[in-house]
Protein backbone atom coordinates (compact mmCIF):
# COMPACT_ATOMS: atom_id res chain seq x y z
CA UNK A 1 0.00 0.00 0.00
CA UNK A 2 1.27 3.79 -1.00
CA UNK A 3 2.08 5.79 1.77
CA UNK A 4 0.84 9.29 1.67
CA UNK A 5 1.71 12.16 3.57
CA UNK A 6 1.03 15.94 3.66
CA UNK A 7 -0.25 19.19 5.57
CA UNK A 8 -3.00 19.87 6.30
CA UNK A 9 -4.84 23.70 7.41
CA UNK A 10 -8.15 24.60 9.13
CA UNK A 11 -9.73 27.94 8.49
CA UNK A 12 -13.09 29.13 9.25
CA UNK A 13 -14.54 31.99 11.36
CA UNK A 14 -13.40 32.54 15.46
CA UNK A 15 -15.30 29.70 17.38
CA UNK A 16 -16.03 27.24 14.78
CA UNK A 17 -15.21 24.65 16.23
CA UNK A 18 -11.16 24.42 14.51
CA UNK A 19 -9.89 23.34 17.77
CA UNK A 20 -12.07 20.98 18.75
CA UNK A 21 -11.44 19.35 15.65
CA UNK A 22 -7.61 19.55 15.92
CA UNK A 23 -7.65 17.57 19.14
CA UNK A 24 -10.58 14.90 18.13
CA UNK A 25 -8.18 14.54 14.61
CA UNK A 26 -4.77 14.07 17.49
CA UNK A 27 -6.52 11.97 19.92
CA UNK A 28 -5.48 14.31 22.32
CA UNK A 29 -5.53 17.68 23.31
CA UNK A 30 -2.56 19.81 21.30
CA UNK A 31 -4.77 23.06 20.93
CA UNK A 32 -6.42 25.26 23.54
CA UNK A 33 -10.17 25.62 23.59
CA UNK A 34 -13.14 28.24 24.91
CA UNK A 35 -16.04 29.54 24.13
CA UNK A 36 -14.46 33.10 23.42
CA UNK A 37 -14.12 33.82 19.68
CA UNK A 38 -9.90 34.24 19.07
CA UNK A 39 -9.00 31.72 21.16
CA UNK A 40 -6.02 30.06 19.25
CA UNK A 41 -3.36 32.64 18.28
CA UNK A 42 -0.94 31.37 16.75
CA UNK A 43 -0.71 28.21 13.98
CA UNK A 44 -0.63 24.70 15.72
CA UNK A 45 0.21 21.90 14.72
CA UNK A 46 -1.12 17.86 15.29
CA UNK A 47 0.36 15.01 13.74
CA UNK A 48 -1.72 12.06 12.68
CA UNK A 49 0.06 8.84 11.65
CA UNK A 50 -1.65 5.70 10.65
CA UNK A 51 -0.38 2.46 8.89
CA UNK A 52 -0.31 4.19 5.32
CA UNK A 53 -0.95 8.00 5.79
CA UNK A 54 0.63 11.01 7.92
CA UNK A 55 -1.15 13.96 7.97
CA UNK A 56 -0.03 17.13 9.88
CA UNK A 57 -3.20 19.36 10.70
CA UNK A 58 -2.44 23.12 11.25
CA UNK A 59 -4.97 24.74 13.56
CA UNK A 60 -5.00 28.49 12.33
CA UNK A 61 -6.16 31.23 14.27
CA UNK A 62 -10.05 32.69 12.92
CA UNK A 63 -9.90 34.87 10.17
CA UNK A 64 -11.53 38.29 11.42
CA UNK A 65 -11.28 41.95 10.79
CA UNK A 66 -7.98 42.77 13.03
CA UNK A 67 -8.35 45.65 15.55
CA UNK A 68 -4.66 45.76 16.73
CA UNK A 69 -0.94 44.50 15.43
CA UNK A 70 -1.76 40.84 17.11
CA UNK A 71 -5.25 40.59 15.27
CA UNK A 72 -3.10 41.07 11.69
CA UNK A 73 -0.84 38.49 13.20
CA UNK A 74 -3.29 36.28 13.54
CA UNK A 75 -4.98 36.74 10.41
CA UNK A 76 -1.82 36.68 8.36
CA UNK A 77 -0.52 33.16 10.25
CA UNK A 78 -4.03 31.54 8.64
CA UNK A 79 -4.08 33.49 5.38
CA UNK A 80 -0.07 32.31 4.94
CA UNK A 81 -1.19 28.95 5.35
CA UNK A 82 -2.74 28.67 2.70
CA UNK A 83 -0.31 28.41 -0.41
CA UNK A 84 1.89 25.91 1.76
CA UNK A 85 0.14 22.82 2.50
CA UNK A 86 -1.64 19.84 0.79
CA UNK A 87 -4.99 20.29 1.37
CA UNK A 88 -7.90 23.00 3.19
CA UNK A 89 -10.53 22.53 5.66
CA UNK A 90 -13.03 24.86 5.67
CA UNK A 91 -14.68 24.75 8.51
CA UNK A 92 -18.52 26.78 9.05
CA UNK A 93 -21.65 26.16 11.38
CA UNK A 94 -24.55 24.10 10.86
CA UNK A 95 -26.22 26.44 12.77
CA UNK A 96 -25.55 29.12 10.04
CA UNK A 97 -28.36 29.14 7.55
CA UNK A 98 -27.00 31.16 5.22
CA UNK A 99 -22.81 32.27 4.54
CA UNK A 100 -22.50 34.82 6.98
CA UNK A 101 -20.17 38.43 5.98
CA UNK A 102 -17.33 36.62 7.29
CA UNK A 103 -17.63 33.14 5.53
CA UNK A 104 -17.92 34.72 2.33
CA UNK A 105 -14.48 36.71 2.95
CA UNK A 106 -12.86 33.32 3.37
CA UNK A 107 -14.37 31.99 0.05
CA UNK A 108 -13.24 35.03 -1.50
CA UNK A 109 -9.39 34.29 -0.15
CA UNK A 110 -9.55 30.55 -0.91
CA UNK A 111 -11.00 30.88 -4.30
CA UNK A 112 -7.05 32.21 -4.85
CA UNK A 113 -5.41 29.07 -4.12
CA UNK A 114 -5.03 26.10 -6.00
CA UNK A 115 -4.71 24.03 -3.13
CA UNK A 116 -7.80 21.30 -2.66
CA UNK A 117 -10.71 22.86 0.10
CA UNK A 118 -12.84 20.59 1.93
CA UNK A 119 -15.82 22.41 3.05
CA UNK A 120 -16.64 20.86 6.85
CA UNK A 121 -20.00 22.04 8.42
CA UNK A 122 -19.43 21.41 12.13
CA UNK A 123 -22.05 20.94 14.93
CA UNK A 124 -24.37 19.11 13.18
CA UNK A 125 -25.11 17.78 16.47
CA UNK A 126 -27.18 21.11 16.79
CA UNK A 127 -29.58 20.89 14.03
CA UNK A 128 -32.16 18.67 12.76
CA UNK A 129 -30.24 16.52 9.33
CA UNK A 130 -33.21 18.36 6.97
CA UNK A 131 -31.55 21.79 8.15
CA UNK A 132 -27.88 20.90 6.12
CA UNK A 133 -29.11 20.38 2.81
CA UNK A 134 -29.54 24.00 2.33
CA UNK A 135 -26.33 25.13 3.50
CA UNK A 136 -24.67 22.66 1.45
CA UNK A 137 -26.93 24.61 -1.57
CA UNK A 138 -25.71 27.55 -0.44
CA UNK A 139 -22.20 27.18 -0.36
CA UNK A 140 -22.11 25.19 -3.75
CA UNK A 141 -23.33 28.63 -5.12
CA UNK A 142 -20.00 29.90 -3.90
CA UNK A 143 -17.67 28.19 -4.48
CA UNK A 144 -16.63 24.13 -6.47
CA UNK A 145 -15.67 22.16 -3.38
CA UNK A 146 -13.31 19.00 -3.49
CA UNK A 147 -16.03 17.53 -0.40
CA UNK A 148 -18.51 18.69 1.37
CA UNK A 149 -18.40 16.44 4.93
CA UNK A 150 -21.15 17.30 7.83
CA UNK A 151 -19.43 16.67 11.17
CA UNK A 152 -19.77 16.90 15.01
CA UNK A 153 -16.23 17.42 16.10
CA UNK A 154 -17.60 17.17 19.85
CA UNK A 155 -19.43 13.86 19.13
CA UNK A 156 -16.71 12.34 16.89
CA UNK A 157 -19.03 12.28 14.40
CA UNK A 158 -18.13 12.02 10.68
CA UNK A 159 -14.15 13.01 11.69
CA UNK A 160 -12.80 9.33 10.06
CA UNK A 161 -14.68 10.06 6.28
CA UNK A 162 -12.41 13.85 6.86
CA UNK A 163 -9.56 12.04 6.93
CA UNK A 164 -10.38 9.21 4.47
CA UNK A 165 -11.21 11.97 1.84
CA UNK A 166 -7.78 14.37 2.74
CA UNK A 167 -5.72 11.16 2.34
CA UNK A 168 -7.35 10.54 -1.64
CA UNK A 169 -5.54 14.38 -2.33
CA UNK A 170 -1.96 14.10 -0.48
CA UNK A 171 0.84 13.22 -2.73
CA UNK A 172 3.03 10.08 -1.94
CA UNK A 173 6.02 11.07 0.86
CA UNK A 174 7.76 9.93 3.78
CA UNK A 175 6.85 10.47 7.28
CA UNK A 176 7.76 14.18 8.30
CA UNK A 177 7.67 13.51 11.99
CA UNK A 178 7.92 9.90 14.36
CA UNK A 179 5.11 8.03 14.83
CA UNK A 180 4.81 8.61 18.67
CA UNK A 181 4.78 12.80 18.17
CA UNK A 182 1.58 14.66 18.31
CA UNK A 183 2.30 18.47 18.25
CA UNK A 184 5.45 20.31 17.26
CA UNK A 185 4.67 22.94 19.78
CA UNK A 186 7.48 23.83 22.25
CA UNK A 187 7.30 22.57 26.14
CA UNK A 188 7.18 25.94 27.17
CA UNK A 189 4.89 27.23 24.48
CA UNK A 190 2.18 24.28 25.16
CA UNK A 191 2.25 25.30 29.05
CA UNK A 192 1.81 29.08 28.10
CA UNK A 193 -0.93 28.07 26.20
CA UNK A 194 -2.55 25.89 29.00
CA UNK A 195 -2.33 28.85 31.11
CA UNK A 196 -3.99 31.05 28.96
CA UNK A 197 -6.60 28.31 28.52
CA UNK A 198 -7.63 28.88 32.21
CA UNK A 199 -7.77 32.40 32.05
CA UNK A 200 -9.90 32.14 29.34
CA UNK A 201 -12.47 30.25 30.55
CA UNK A 202 -12.07 31.90 34.32
CA UNK A 203 -12.36 35.53 33.10
CA UNK A 204 -15.14 37.43 31.71
CA UNK A 205 -15.84 40.23 29.31
CA UNK A 206 -12.88 41.88 27.67
CA UNK A 207 -10.05 40.81 29.85
CA UNK A 208 -8.69 37.68 28.36
CA UNK A 209 -8.23 38.85 24.84
CA UNK A 210 -5.81 41.60 26.12
CA UNK A 211 -3.56 38.76 27.90
CA UNK A 212 -0.87 37.26 27.30
CA UNK A 213 1.39 34.70 28.80
CA UNK A 214 5.82 34.49 28.83
CA UNK A 215 6.80 31.02 30.73
CA UNK A 216 10.08 33.19 31.87
CA UNK A 217 11.54 29.60 34.07
CA UNK A 218 10.94 25.69 32.77
CA UNK A 219 13.37 23.78 34.57
CA UNK A 220 13.66 19.99 35.66
CA UNK A 221 14.70 20.15 39.88
CA UNK A 222 18.08 18.02 39.87
CA UNK A 223 17.05 14.57 41.79
CA UNK A 224 13.25 14.63 41.48
CA UNK A 225 10.91 14.09 39.02
CA UNK A 226 9.61 17.63 39.21
CA UNK A 227 9.55 20.77 37.07
CA UNK A 228 9.48 24.27 38.24
CA UNK A 229 7.63 26.64 36.05
CA UNK A 230 7.40 30.65 36.57
CA UNK A 231 5.14 32.54 34.28
CA UNK A 232 4.06 36.15 33.72
CA UNK A 233 0.77 36.54 32.53
CA UNK A 234 0.67 39.62 31.16
CA UNK A 235 -2.69 42.53 30.82
CA UNK A 236 -3.16 46.06 29.43
CA UNK A 237 -4.94 47.55 32.43
CA UNK A 238 -4.53 48.03 35.93
CA UNK A 239 -8.47 46.97 36.87
CA UNK A 240 -7.83 43.66 34.42
CA UNK A 241 -4.73 42.81 36.70
CA UNK A 242 -7.03 43.77 39.52
CA UNK A 243 -9.21 40.83 38.20
CA UNK A 244 -6.97 38.52 37.13
CA UNK A 245 -5.15 38.61 40.98
CA UNK A 246 -8.89 38.77 42.11
CA UNK A 247 -9.44 39.26 45.91
CA UNK A 248 -6.89 38.10 48.19
CA UNK A 249 -5.09 36.05 45.18
CA UNK A 250 -7.87 33.47 45.12
CA UNK A 251 -8.58 33.92 41.35
CA UNK A 252 -4.64 33.59 40.43
CA UNK A 253 -4.46 30.55 42.89
CA UNK A 254 -7.58 29.04 40.72
CA UNK A 255 -5.70 30.04 37.51
CA UNK A 256 -2.86 27.75 38.50
CA UNK A 257 -4.03 25.51 40.15
CA UNK A 258 -6.22 24.06 37.09
CA UNK A 259 -3.52 24.76 35.07
CA UNK A 260 -1.16 22.55 36.90
CA UNK A 261 -2.82 19.43 36.91
CA UNK A 262 -3.79 19.79 33.31
CA UNK A 263 0.08 20.78 32.85
CA UNK A 264 1.28 17.38 35.18
CA UNK A 265 -0.94 15.49 33.03
CA UNK A 266 0.07 16.27 29.60
CA UNK A 267 3.90 16.36 31.03
CA UNK A 268 3.85 12.91 32.95
CA UNK A 269 5.28 14.71 35.77
CA UNK A 270 4.83 16.80 38.76
CA UNK A 271 5.22 20.22 38.62
CA UNK A 272 5.51 23.62 40.65
CA UNK A 273 3.64 26.76 39.12
CA UNK A 274 4.48 30.40 39.77
CA UNK A 275 2.34 33.11 38.62
CA UNK A 276 2.59 36.72 38.53
CA UNK A 277 0.64 39.17 36.26
CA UNK A 278 2.21 42.53 35.25
CA UNK A 279 0.64 45.33 33.11
CA UNK A 280 1.92 46.03 29.51
CA UNK A 281 -0.05 49.23 27.95
CA UNK A 282 -1.28 47.73 24.81
CA UNK A 283 1.20 44.89 24.44
CA UNK A 284 -1.08 43.79 21.88
CA UNK A 285 0.42 46.74 19.60
CA UNK A 286 3.89 45.93 20.54
CA UNK A 287 6.05 44.18 17.88
CA UNK A 288 8.73 43.57 20.41
CA UNK A 289 5.72 41.71 23.22
CA UNK A 290 4.84 40.13 20.14
CA UNK A 291 8.43 38.48 19.41
CA UNK A 292 8.19 38.11 23.83
CA UNK A 293 5.22 35.53 23.31
CA UNK A 294 6.05 33.68 20.50
CA UNK A 295 3.80 34.97 17.95
CA UNK A 296 6.21 35.28 15.18
CA UNK A 297 5.78 34.82 11.82
CA UNK A 298 7.79 31.68 9.68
Amino acid sequence: MEFKSGFVTIVGRPNVGKSTLMNVLAGEKVSIISDKPQTTRNAIKAVITRQDFQMIFIDTPGIHKPKNKLGEFMVNIAVDTLNEVDAVLFLVEATDTNPGAGDIYIVEQLKKVKTPVFLIINKIDLVKKEHILPIISAYKELMAFEAIIPISAINNEGVDIVLQEVRKVLPEGPKYFPDDMLTDQPEKMLVAELIREKILHLVSDEVPHGVGVEVIQFKERAGKNLIDIQANIYCEKESHKGILIGKEGRMLKKIGSLARVEIENILGTKVFLQLWVKIKPDWRNSEAMLRTLGYNRR
